[in-house]
Parts: C-alpha cells; structure tokens; sequence
C-alpha cells in the first residue's frame, strides 16, 4: 500500500513538473527569454514560487530541463518516424521531413535557449550517443538492402546523416513548405544515390 502511494505522488510531482516545465516552454516561445524567470513561470503557471522552486533549484536549471526535454521529445518522433519505415529511402526521408518540420515549428525554442544557456553539459554527450545509434541503424539498413560493406556505408550513412545540418541551413534561407518539399527530395536522391553508388 505505502508503495503504491509512492508512486502515485511520484506520478502527480512529474506530471507537475511536466505543466511547469509546459509553461515556461509557452515563455520562451512567446517572448523575450529574459522574461522567462522563476516568479513569471509560477504566476502564468498558476503556483506560488516555493513550489516552482521545489522543483528547480534556479532559472538556469528551469531551462536546462526544458532543453533537455525538448532535445528527448523530437529524438522520440524522429526514431519513431523513421522505426516505422520499411526501406532506406523511406528512413531518410523520415528524418528529413521530420526535421524540417521541428525547425519550422521548434528552432526559436532550441536557439533560445541554447543562447540563454539551457543547454545542459552532458547534452553534448547524450546527443553524440544517440547520434551513434542513428549511424548503427542506418548502417545495418544500407548494409541489408543494398549489399554494401559495412566500412563504405558507415562513411556514406555518416556523410548523408551530417548533410541534415545543411538542408536545415539553406532552408532557414527560404523557409517555406515549397522550399522544405524541394530540399528533402533533393536530399534524399543525393543520399540514396551515393549510397547506391558505393555497391
């Protein structure tokens, strides 16, 4: 019994800490970042400061777990999406469009608070493991489907999987759902080719 209402507080304290963490996301996006403080998070979130504080210790860490859980939550849709293809051309358009469509509707929100330094230290870290299961998966795809080594597909998966950062960049430049439809059709013919010319 004791246990069960262990976790069912633990339950209510991260679904609280869920909502504050929701609100100061709306902050963040709907205004300058240094209005996002300890006391403008708890008025809009309806609670009085010691509980926001229960919480986090600071402003700094506020916005570190807001990063941290907005970092989680777009690796989720991205593997999700591209878990639930069935060939490699469809991963790599899954991963594209997916990411086109999280800069269109999350950049603000990240460059924020990357700016602002939300960003946690073992982001990095968290980010570059996850970066290498992506490498791994896309790997063992190419390696099945189109019968490449696995040396040349790591070399091309990693050259394909890098080349994100550059659609992303030439579709700040035009940032238009034409603009995002071109660019993923054209990056998913120059990975798939590549790859395919490395058999």
């Amino acid at each position: 019994m004791a246990a069960l209402r262990a976790t069912g507080a633990e339950t209510t304290t991260r679904s609280r800490r869920d909502a504050l963490l929701d609100t100061a996301a709306r902050l963040v996006a709907t205004g300058p970042v240094e209005a996002v403080t300890m006391e403008s998070v708890a008025t809009a979130a309806g609670v009085s400061r010691p509980l926001l504080y229960k919480h986090f210790a600071n402003r700094h860490e506020l916005l570190a777990a807001l990063y941290e859980r907005e970092s989680a939550m777009l690796h989720r849709e991205l593997s999700a999406a591209v878990g639930g293809c069935e060939h490699l051309e469809d991963m790599f358009r899954a991963l594209v469009e997916g990411a086109l469509a999280a800069q269109a509707s999350r950049s603000a929100t990240f460059a924020t608070l990357a700016a602002q330094g939300g960003r946690p230290s073992g982001q990095r870290g968290m980010q570059r493991r996850r970066d290498a299961r992506t490498v791994a998966f896309f790997v063992r795809r190419a390696v099945a489907e189109l019968g490449i080594p696995e040396g040349p597909a790591t070399a091309g998966v990693r050259i394909a999987l890098g080349s994100i950062s550059v659609v992303l960049d030439q579709w700040r430049r035009r940032p238009t759902p034409e603009a995002a439809a071109e660019l993923a059709d054209a990056y998913v013919t120059m990975a798939i080719g590549g790859l395919r010319s490395l058999r």
